[in-house]
C-alpha cells in the first residue's frame, strides 16, 4: 500500500507531465502513467509526419518513463470524442467569425472528464497533470491560482474546470520554475526529456495552418468565401481577401495588401463578408461582453462590479478592469484599452494570483459608440 494512495498522472510524453509524474512517484504515491490519443494526423486530411503529444514517439517518451520507474502506463483513445466535440467547434467557430481556443476547450470538455472516468475504474482516488498552477482549498471551494514561474502559468488554460474535478486534481509543478523542472530530469538521468523540443501548436494543426486545416476539413470552403471584400473603419473598400475565416482579429502578416502603412484585422464580418482593417489604435477596446462563465474562486454568482486583473489571451499580461455579472454574462469594463479582444478567446479574471473565473468572448465595445450597440446586439444572439 502506497503512502499516499493512488494517482493518475497524465503524461503528455515531455518533460513537465513526465516530472509530475516523476515527483509524485518519490513522493510516495502508487501512480498510474496514462497518454491520451487525441487525434492522428492523417485522419483530419493531412499530410506531414505526427509530432507533439500524440505522436508514436511521444507516447514511447512517455512509457519509457514509467518503465524505468516501475509504474503502469496506458494509452487511452479519446480521437472519437475529441474530433467530435473540439475539432467540430474549432471548425465551426471560424465559419461563425471567431477564433477558437482548442486547448481550453479540450481541457474544460474533454481530458479532465476522461481522465476521471479511467481514474474510477483504475481505483485511482486523484489525477495530476504539468501544468504550472497552483491549487489550495478555501471556504469549501478548490481554488486555482498562477504558477510560481510566471513565464510558464497555465492558470489561464485551467478556468473552465468544474469543482468537482478540482477537487481530485493535483497539479505538482505549480511551486516550480522550469528552469528547476530541466535540473531535475538532468539530476535524475532523463537527458532526452532535458533536450527534448517543446511544441506550442495545436495538436491537430502540427504545421500551425490553420487556413490549411479549414479547407481540407470543410471541402468548397475556399471557393464559397473568396473574393470577399477589405474595408476600412469607415466602410471605404480597399481590397479583396480570400475569405473572412481565414482572418483573426489583430492579424497584421500575411494579409495580402499594401495601403503603405502597416494596418490590423479589427473585426471580422461573417454575414458581409467583410474583413474591416485599421490602424493599430483601431484595435483598442474598452471593454467586453463573456458568456458560459464558470465561477472558480466563489460559489456564487458576482453581486456587485469587482474589480480584476483580466486576461484576453494566454500570453496576455492582464488589464485591470471592472468585473459585473449580468444573468449568464460577464460585462467587463478595462480601466484602458486592450487591443486584439477577438470574439471566440477565453477571458479571465484574476484576484491577484487566485483565478476568478473566466467565459469565453461574444463581443468587444467602444464605449459611447456605435459599435458598442452593434456588438451588444451580436452579443445577445448568442
Amino acid at each position: 500500500m502506497s503512502k499516499h494512495g493512488r494517482i493518475l498522472v497524465a503524461m503528455s510524453g515531455g518533460i513537465d507531465s513526465s516530472l509530475a509524474a516523476i515527483l509524485l512517484h518519490e513522493q510516495g504515491y502508487e501512480v498510474v502513467g496514462m497518454t491520451m490519443k487525441t487525434w492522428d494526423y492523417a485522419g483530419v486530411g493531412g499530410s506531414k509526419k505526427e509530432t507533439g503529444c500524440c505522436s508514436l514517439d511521444s507516447i514511447n517518451d512517455a512509457r519509457n518513463v514509467a518503465v524505468s520507474l516501475g509504474f503502469p502506463h496506458y494509452i487511452l483513445d479519446i480521437r472519437e470524442e475529441f474530433g467530435d466535440y473540439v475539432i467540430n467547434h474549432f471548425t465551426g467557430e471560424y465559419l461563425e467569425g471567431r477564433t477558437p481556443n482548442p486547448c481550453v476547450l479540450c481541457n474544460t470538455h474533454i481530458k479532465w472528464d476522461a481522465l476521471l472516468r479511467r481514474a474510477d475504474k483504475l481505483g485511482c482516488e486523484f489525477i495530476a497533470t504539468g501544468h504550472y498552477a497552483n491549487l489550495r482549498q478555501e471556504n469549501g471551494r478548490s481554488v486555482i491560482s498562477k504558477g510560481l514561474d510566471e513565464n510558464k502559468d497555465q492558470s489561464y488554460a485551467l478556468w473552465g474546470i468544474s469543482q468537482a474535478s478540482l477537487r481530485r486534481t493535483q497539479y505538482p509543478l505549480g511551486g516550480l520554475r522550469k528552469t528547476e523542472i530541466r535540473q531535475m530530469a538532468r539530476e535524475r538521468g532523463f537527458l532526452d526529456l532535458v533536450n527534448k523540443s517543446e511544441s506550442y501548436e495545436i495538436c491537430f494543426v502540427p504545421d500551425n495552418d490553420y487556413r490549411g486545416f479549414l479547407k481540407r476539413r470543410v471541402p468548397g470552403l475556399a471557393a464559397q468565401v473568396a473574393g470577399g471584400e477589405f474595408v476600412l473603419e469607415d466602410g471605404t473598400v480597399v481590397g479583396r481577401h480570400e475569405g473572412y475565416p481565414f482572418y483573426t482579429v489583430g492579424q497584421r502578416k500575411g494579409l495580402g495588401i499594401a495601403l503603405g502603412r502597416p494596418v490590423f484585422v479589427t473585426q471580422i464580418q461573417k454575414e458581409t463578408n467583410r474583413v474591416v482593417l485599421g490602424d493599430y489604435r483601431d484595435l483598442a477596446r474598452d471593454g467586453m461582453w463573456v458568456s458560459k462563465l464558470n465561477l472558480v474562486k466563489y460559489a456564487d454568482r458576482l453581486g456587485k462590479p469587482t474589480e480584476t486583473v483580466t486576461k484576453v489571451r494566454y500570453k496576455d499580461a492582464g488589464t485591470p478592469a471592472t468585473i459585473e455579472q449580468d444573468g449568464d454574462r460577464m460585462k467587463v469594463r478595462f480601466h484602458e484599452g486592450v487591443n486584439g479582444i477577438a470574439p471566440g478567446q477565453a477571458a479571465v479574471f484574476y484576484e491577484g494570483n487566485d483565478v476568478i473565473g473566466g467565459g469565453w468572448i461574444t463581443a468587444s465595445f467602444r464605449q459611447n459608440n456605435d459599435l458598442f450597440n452593434d456588438q451588444l446586439s451580436m452579443s445577445n444572439e448568442q
